[in-house]
Order: C-alpha cells, then sequence, then structure tokens
C-alpha cells in the first residue's frame, strides 16, 4: 500500500550566487513584455543577463509564493493546508492576492488524484460545477500508487508540492521551484517533470507530436483560427481548449495531468524538464493520472471526463462536403459521378450555401429548391445527409422569423454585460434581407454592409433544450437529416466584441494576457462582461462549444431515434463524449499531411477518437498529386471526409476528369474492407476508453524509438499504416517495431501477407511507393476481422466476411469483433450485439460467440480465412471437424494460405483446424527450438576456433 506523506520536511538551502543559476533552472517571475531589471526587482525577482535568448532574464530566486499556516488536517477524500501569502510584492496592484489559499489534496482511486488550489473565503468560478456528468468521488482510495509530500523549510520559505510514483520513487510533480501566485486574475504554478517526453495540450498546429520543451509557450482559448505557423509571435491558439498533457516517464511508465479551467491561459515548457501553467481566472484544479503506459492514461482519463461516444456505422463511410456547391444541381452532379466511378459515398453535407441567407432552420428556395426529396432518395439509395448548423441567430428578419422571436421570448441570448437587460449583439454568416451581395466585395465591407446583427444563445440556459431541440424536431419535418455538424462556436464574432465593442472593465481588458492571437481577450468573439451561463463570458468562454453539444446530440437522437453523429469544432474536456471533430480550416499544402496525423493522435489522447482533417485541404486550390496522397491518407482517418472553402476548385475523387479516382477508389474500398475492425475499435474505446488511431509507443513503450514517430500511426493494435507525406516521393522510410509484420496491399495482391519484418528487434525500411500505394501492414499475434466492400455501409454490412489471421513468433493470434445493428441509441446498454472473440494457438483457431444478443437481417457468413506467417502450407485443414483441404488457396510461397468459398454462420461457434508437415513444426514449436538451434550454432563457432588454435 502506497503511503501518504504529509509532514512537513525541513530542507537545508545551500546559499549560492546568482552566477550559478543555470539558464534551465530559470523560471520566469516577468512574463509580461516590457521586462526591465527594475520592474523585475520591484516583483521580489532576480535579474541577471544570459547568453541564450529564450532563457528569462528575470526570474524566481527568494522565497515567493505561499507558506503553510497551521496543521494539514484529514478530510474524507484526503488532506487539506491552508496556505498564507509571503510578504512579497502583489504581482498586479489591479488583481488582488487571494490570502488565504486552500489546498485540498483528494485520492479518488489508485491511481487518481485530485490538487485543487482555491480561495476557501469566497465561491470563485469552478468549471467542475458545469458538468454534472464527470463522477464525484465518495470517499478516499484505500490505497494509492503515488505518494503526496508537502515540503517547507521554514515558517517563513516558500510551501512545495511533490507527487511520486511509489513504486520507482519518479517525482511526476514538483513545485520547489517557486512562483506559485493566486491572485483575482493571475494564477500561477510551475513544477519540474521526471522526463522531457510531453505531449497533448491543445487546440493548436504543432511541428511534432512530441513537445518541443525548448522554452516554447502555448496559449489556451477557443478561438476562431485555421491552422497554420506562429502569427505575430504567438502560438495559433485555435478552436479548442484541452489543457491536459501526457509525461511519460523515463521507464515507460507515464502519467496525465488535467487542469479543469477554462479562463485564458498559457503553458510554458522548458529544457528543466519543467512546465510552468498561467491562467487569469477560476481555480487550480488539477486532476493527475498515473498509468502504466499511454493507452492505460487515456482509459483512466475518459473513465473521468466520460467514455467516447459510439458513432452509427455509417459514420465510419467516406464522406463529401463542399462549401459553395452553389447548388442543388452540382451536388446532384457529384453525387452521381462518384456512383457512376464506383467510390465508396455513404454522406453528402449540406454547409451554409444550403441555407436561405445562411440562416438556421432555413433552406434557399432558389438554388437548393428540392433538397428535400433529394435527401429522401439519396437516403432511400443507402445513404445519409448532414447539416450544417451555427449558433448566431439573425435579429433583423422583417419577416417573423421564429428561431429568434421564440429565443427572445424565453430570454436565452447571452447577454450584454453592461446593459443586463439586453443581449450582446454581433454579426456571424446571416445577411440582411433584401441586400444583393457583392461575392467580390472585401472582407470588412461585406460585415458591414450585408451581414445582419445576431445574438447568441446561451446553451447553459435552463430552456435550451425547449427551444434548440424543438427547431432542431421542427426542422427534421421538412429535412431528413443524419446527422449535425456544429460549427462557428468558439463563438465566433465577425466584429470585435459587439458591434459596439466593448467597454473599459477588468474582463475586456484583464492586467495579464495569456500568449494568444489577438490584440485583446475579446478579439473576434464577445466581450468578456456579457453574462453567459451564470458568469461572465470571461470564465465560460472555452466552454460555448461544449455546452452546444450535449442539447445538440440530445435533440438529434430524439427526432431521428438513432445514433446519429454530432461534431464540432470548439471542444472542451469531455466533448468527445457527445460529438467527433474535425481539425478545421487546413490548407491544400502537403505539410498538413504530416500534421493532420499530430492532430488525431493529439485527440485520441483527449478523448476523442471520432476526429479526422478535411481531405485534400480547405483553403486553396488542391492539385491531383496532393489530393491523390491526401485520399489514400484520409481513408485512414476515423473521420473520413473531402471538403473544400467557397473560392476553391472542386476537389472530389471524381474532380480531373478522374485522374485520381482509381486510387481513391482503391484506398476507400480497403478501408471499409477494414471497417469491422474499425468499428470494433470504437466499440472498445466507447466502453473501455481506448484510442482508435494511436501513438506506436502506446503498443512498444519499451522501444524508446516509438516515443517521437508521428510520420506513422495504429488503427489499435494491430494495423500500421506507413502514408507517403512529401510530394514527389516514390518511397517511404517506415519504422517496424520489434513484432512480425505482415503487408496488406490492396493494389498487388501477390504482395498480399508478405512478412516483411519478423520478430527481432525494431527496424527502419524504405519502402517503394507508387502514386497507386498507400503501406499497410498487419502485426502478427492479430485477428482481423473483415468484410466485403460496397459504395455504402448499408450495402456492404450485408457482405460476406473474412478474417485475417496474423500469426506471431508463436505462432498464436488473437481478436473480436462488435456487431449491433449499427445505428440505435444504445445497444451496449441493452446488449443488443453480438461479441465474437477469435483466438488460435496450436494450429487451431476458434470462433466464439460470446455474446449473441443481434442477429443481422439476412444472417453473415464468414467466406474467407486468410492465415499469414505459417511456416508451410497444411497437409490438412478441419472445419468443424469436416476435411476443407478442397477450400484452400495458396497464396505467397510458404507463408501464406486462404481458405476460401466457406459459409461458416456468424452466429455459431466454429473450430478450424490445420496440420503442419513433419518437417514444419508449429509456430510455437519454431518459437522454442530457435534459441537451442542459436545456442547450438554459437557453440560450433567456439569449438571451431578453439580447434583452430589447437591445430594452427
Amino acid at each position: 500500500m502506497a503511503s501518504f506523506y504529509l509532514a512537513v520536511l525541513l530542507i537545508a538551502l545551500t546559499p549560492c550566487g546568482l552566477d550559478a543559476v543555470e539558464d534551465n533552472a530559470r523560471f520566469d517571475c516577468y512574463p509580461d513584455d516590457g521586462a526591465t531589471q527594475p520592474l523585475c526587482e520591484a516583483r521580489g525577482c532576480a535579474w541577471e543577463e544570459t547568453q541564450n535568448a529564450k532563457a528569462p532574464k528575470c526570474f524566481y530566486w527568494a522565497p515567493y509564493g505561499y507558506r503553510m499556516d497551521g496543521n494539514i488536517r484529514d478530510t474524507a477524500l484526503g488532506s487539506s493546508v491552508t496556505l498564507r501569502r509571503l510578504n512579497t510584492p502583489a504581482r498586479y496592484v489591479n488583481s488582488a492576492d487571494v490570502d488565504p489559499v486552500t489546498l485540498d489534496v483528494e485520492m479518488h482511486t489508485a491511481k487518481r488524484l485530485r490538487i485543487k488550489f482555491y480561495d476557501g473565503n469566497n465561491q470563485r468560478f469552478e468549471v467542475r460545477d458545469k458538468m454534472p456528468h464527470i463522477p464525484a468521488a465518495t470517499g478516499k482510495a484505500p490505497s494509492q500508487e503515488y505518494d503526496v509530500s508537502f515540503r517547507q523549510s521554514g515558517p517563513t520559505s516558500a510551501f512545495a508540492l511533490r507527487v511520486t510514483r511509489t513504486a520507482t520513487g519518479a517525482a511526476l510533480w514538483d513545485t520547489s521551484v517557486g512562483g506559485l501566485t493566486f491572485s483575482d486574475q493571475f494564477l500561477q504554478i510551475s513544477t519540474k517533470l521526471p522526463s522531457s517526453y510531453v505531449y497533448g495540450f491543445g487546440e493548436h498546429e504543432r511541428d511534432n507530436y512530441r513537445h518541443n520543451m525548448d522554452w516554447r509557450t502555448w496559449g489556451m482559448f477557443t478561438r476562431d483560427e485555421a491552422p497554420g505557423p506562429p502569427s505575430y509571435g504567438v502560438n495559433k491558439n485555435l478552436y479548442g481548449m484541452h489543457p491536459f498533457y501526457l509525461c511519460v516517464e523515463d521507464d515507460g511508465k507515464a502519467h496525465g495531468v488535467l487542469l479543469l479551467n477554462s479562463n485564458a491561459m498559457e503553458v510554458v515548457l522548458q529544457p528543466t524538464p519543467a512546465m510552468t501553467f498561467r491562467t487569469i481566472g477560476g481555480v487550480l484544479d488539477f486532476y493527475m493520472f498515473l498509468g502504466d503506459g499511454p493507452e492505460d492514461v487515456v482509459r483512466q482519463y475518459t473513465e473521468f471526463v466520460g467514455r467516447p461516444f459510439m458513432p452509427p456505422y455509417w459514420g465510419l463511410g467516406f464522406q463529401l462536403c463542399k462549401w459553395g456547391y452553389g447548388s442543388l444541381d452540382v451536388v446532384k452532379d457529384v453525387v452521381k459521378e462518384m456512383q457512376d466511378f464506383n467510390i465508396p459515398h455513404d454522406v453528402q453535407y449540406g454547409d451554409i450555401d444550403y441555407m436561405e441567407r445562411q440562416m438556421d432552420f432555413t433552406i434557399d428556395p432558389v438554388n437548393y429548391q428540392g433538397l428535400p426529396e433529394f435527401v429522401d432518395q439519396i437516403r432511400r439509395d443507402g445513404m445519409r445527409y448532414v447539416i450544417i448548423l451555427d449558433p448566431a441567430i439573425t435579429t433583423n428578419e422583417t419577416a417573423p422569423y421564429p428561431p429568434y422571436t421564440n429565443g427572445t421570448e424565453l430570454d436565452l441570448w447571452i447577454k450584454n454585460g453592461d446593459d443586463m437587460s439586453q443581449p450582446l449583439i454581433g454579426k456571424v454568416w446571416p445577411y440582411y434581407p433584401g441586400v444583393t451581395v457583392d461575392p467580390d466585395a472585401e472582407w470588412d465591407y461585406k460585415v458591414e454592409n450585408y451581414n445582419a446583427y445576431s445574438v447568441f444563445p446561451d446553451y447553459f440556459h435552463a430552456d435550451i433544450d425547449r427551444w434548440w431541440g424543438n427547431f432542431i424536431k421542427d426542422f427534421y419535418n421538412t429535412l431528413k437529416f443524419d446527422g449535425l455538424w456544429i460549427d462557428m462556436n468558439e463563438p465566433t464574432n465577425f466584429v470585435h466584441g459587439s458591434v459596439n465593442g466593448c467597454s473599459d472593465n477588468k474582463w475586456d481588458n484583464p492586467p495579464y494576457l495569456p500568449k494568444i492571437l489577438g490584440p485583446n481577450i475579446y478579439s473576434k468573439t464577445l466581450c468578456m462582461n456579457s453574462e453567459h451561463g451564470g458568469t461572465k463570458h470571461y470564465n465560460t468562454h472555452s466552454l460555448y462549444g461544449w455546452s452546444q453539444a450535449e442539447p445538440t446530440q440530445k435533440a438529434l437522437r430524439e427526432v431521428t431515434g438513432k445514433r446519429g453523429i454530432v461534431f464540432g469544432r470548439s471542444t472542451f474536456p469531455s466533448a468527445g463524449h457527445f460529438e467527433g471533430h474535425w481539425l478545421g480550416d487546413n490548407t491544400a499544402k502537403w505539410d498538413h499531411l504530416h500534421k493532420s496525423i499530430i492532430g488525431m493522435l493529439g485527440f485520441g489522447l483527449f478523448g476523442m477518437p471520432y476526429v479526422g482533417a478535411d481531405i485534400c485541404g480547405f483553403f486553396f486550390d488542391s492539385q491531383p498529386d496532393l489530393c491523390q496522397r491526401w485520399m489514400q491518407l484520409g481513408a485512414y482517418y476515423p473521420f473520413s471526409r473531402n471538403h473544400n472553402w467557397v473560392l476553391g476548385a472542386p476537389q472530389h475523387p471524381t474532380h480531373w476528369d478522374g485522374a485520381i479516382a482509381d486510387a481513391a477508389r482503391d484506398s476507400l474500398q480497403t478501408r471499409y474492407t477494414f471497417l469491422p475492425y474499425l468499428y470494433t475499435l470504437f466499440y472498445q474505446a466507447h466502453t473501455r476508453g481506448s484510442t482508435v488511431v494511436r501513438s506506436l509507443m502506446h503498443e512498444f513503450i519499451e522501444d524508446k524509438h516509438t516515443w517521437s514517430i508521428d510520420r506513422q500511426f495504429l488503427w489499435g493494435p494491430a494495423l500500421l499504416i506507413s502514408p507517403v507525406l512529401d510530394q514527389g516521393a516514390m518511397d517511404v522510410t517506415a519504422y517496424f517495431p520489434k513484432a512480425r509484420w505482415y503487408d496488406y496491399y490492396s493494389v498487388n495482391s501477390e504482395r498480399q501477407g508478405r512478412e516483411v519484418a519478423d520478430a527481432g528487434q525494431g527496424r527502419s525500411l524504405s519502402l517503394p511507393c507508387d502514386m497507386d500505394c498507400i503501406p499497410v501492414h498487419i502485426r502478427g499475434g492479430h485477428v482481423i476481422p473483415t468484410q466485403g466492400h460496397a459504395n455504402t455501409t448499408v450495402y456492404s454490412r450485408r457482405k460476406p466476411l473474412g478474417l485475417i489471421v496474423a500469426l506471431d513468433e508463436a505462432g498464436e493470434a488473437s481478436g473480436s469483433l462488435f456487431w449491433d445493428d449499427g445505428e440505435d441509441i444504445d445497444t451496449v446498454g441493452s446488449n443488443s450485439y453480438r461479441m465474437i472473440t477469435f483466438s488460435v494457438a496450436a494450429t487451431t483457431l476458434d470462433i466464439t460467440v460470446a455474446r449473441d444478443g443481434y442477429t443481422p437481417d439476412p444472417e453473415l457468413h464468414y467466406e474467407t480465412i486468410q492465415v499469414f506467417g505459417s511456416p508451410a502450407m497444411p497437409t490438412d485443414v478441419t472445419v468443424n471437424g469436416q476435411n476443407a483441404m478442397d477450400n484452400i488457396v495458396k497464396k505467397t510461397a510458404d507463408k501464406v494460405w486462404h481458405l476460401e468459398g466457406l459459409s461458416l454462420s456468424m452466429a455459431e461457434d466454429h473450430k478450424i483446424t490445420w496440420t503442419l508437415p513433419d518437417n514444419n513444426a508449429s509456430g510455437a514449436e519454431v518459437s522454442r527450438a530457435r534459441p537451442v538451434a542459436l545456442l547450438l550454432a554459437a557453440m560450433a563457432v567456439v569449438l571451431a576456433n578453439v580447434n583452430g588454435h589447437i591445430f594452427t
């Protein structure tokens, strides 16, 4: 049992001069612009020049922060201590220090603890109060895998907190570096870290999945901002806010930390290794999750914030969209082209141009006349239709516009902070009635002259379901959509703050502005002093998109009676419980292929596995070679959608006279073949919190080389994707960790099942890859369920099933298949599903129906079984005791054999057994024999050398 140390530790500090302070040991005391030595020393900090332009010149030296006051108190969940401000100057005269501060340490589970700094005398905004679905701790965990100690060297010294992993002694957190600050609008804490392998924080565009610890600052505050490089010296803060990070310790153990705070913040990473959190409101509410590895951390994190939603099966099909099709006729042409070229196409979209003047719950009566009938038709053909909805509601209609009038009656608009009797007025997409829009006009002219005044719904309002939900239901009576795409919900505002700007107040002009884009905090959004969610928008701004997700999912499910999909642009921790996410308005350029992988991996950490980027790029015109490579990569996005902007040329897979159609078709047909496996991964994410797309290190944590790989990724544990990401490249260097790896290459079936890497040490291989290929490999030890492909999942789900049995070095493999009707709301909770397990050992494959709560109509059958990695062709094969040698099809040398022409009911258990030639041991026998053979060979070499010495 882990003990919990709460004794004050006396530490002997050795005085030394400032010249002993290395750059990496400095923690910035003056992150504001314009630091000078007098300003620095006025804060009670030290100033020293440095040759490193990134390291701070002003840093903490003398005791700075808080000291413990009184005894440590036991609580029902852990312990509590009172902290008093040390006698150091206030950080900001207009941001009063909180004194005293209460620190609670709560031991929720053996692997999860909460560390909360708050004002015990005055209520401050807490995100936790807005998240009733997050489980509350019911008592102190009886045992813990962590130790927590409070440290202080004397009554006038600064307090520090230290969290260690009991089993290894690794210090996961150590705040002894100083600088703890808790004032009204500036909160800061710094900690040393156990390693430099840090991942997470978002939403940003980054060059690598693993963070660069070289003095990087990342601001977090939701903003309508397209991915791109730093702007005005700031790493862009994008649509979502995820103050969660993963740290992999030197021995491969991992932990994650969430700061549950929604105020504007920044995190600074430095090479110590260490990090500093700075936020400008709320409380410091940290949750730490100790894991055996990265995958375990994500499971714990999603257990806390909410498991990811289960997408419908059709939501895993290929999806197509464009802002600015311009008319229903163009949409019809695109759908027909996709059918003519025989390219899978499950979902068609309507972006804002389907609306009348870009207003929610309307249809353009001219350009999209007949849209409801068209949607009915494609749904009969097996397709689905998803529409976009934006939060802003126009106020300038000359005819009745029920969404506005009804919302006004319910008084659910965000309020003007300077006049609480009035809503805050901004501008977004809706146009004024009766205006003729010049499409070539400058942006600012359009906003001033065409965009109508708009109000913003408060999705925390008690009547939001009555308003938002009812209008979704009413619109469904007109247009039978299957999913909802919620956009512009950072929230976006085309004017800064409001149509009248923002007043001079402490919320819109805080004393410290974290490193976020814009000259002020209300740039491209609402005034921070507006009333939103029972508090200031200053506190709830980054919760806006998150607060829209749950009522949207609820309304969609109520009106359709099905699972559906909701996906949004602005997200926050726990959003994955309600919605998916696309990576925003990317650009048609080559480096955004790589960065889309980084984005997917990041949102996997955040518990949002239903994620993908706009295939072929959103901004600017895509080119055929770029789009072809992107379609190949995008076939392996969990959320696979091609989409671009109103000024961009068409880029759907049949464009360019079909030049990329063959490659797109092949990649998507391979995707559809693997959909049963992908769907099972989503079941595991939904029930266990596993990742779907995952970094190689999640499976191979013992191989430190995998800790920095982000140009390859895995689907679950078994499928390795190594895409070509560079223009003109006809090969790709792929890393294969220690395992058996088999080629799955849909273009050239003769290569299918070829072993490219054995179970030796990990290695990098250069793989030739022309424009028609994307390297996909299957890991030994796994059984992957497959199914015949079709142009929509309605029809592919009726196709025969198959199994790929990829043997490991011991000749073993395992896997599973989750199957339900693909769209009912809670098949897991109602046990309305079939669960099948696959296990291979001693040349026997057992197929077992572990749960049979659903029967497909018609019943499905296994038609093919492919065995990869067999030592030889079998001399005998039986299926449920019956000889099946007539079903064998030999494919590749002595490594691969297939059973074809089977008809094994999915509803029944099956046993397939094979016999290998006497001179070819089973995999397990080979595995056991190999060390003996190697030993004998080594002995022979030694004896030969000895004999050579004797007889020379």
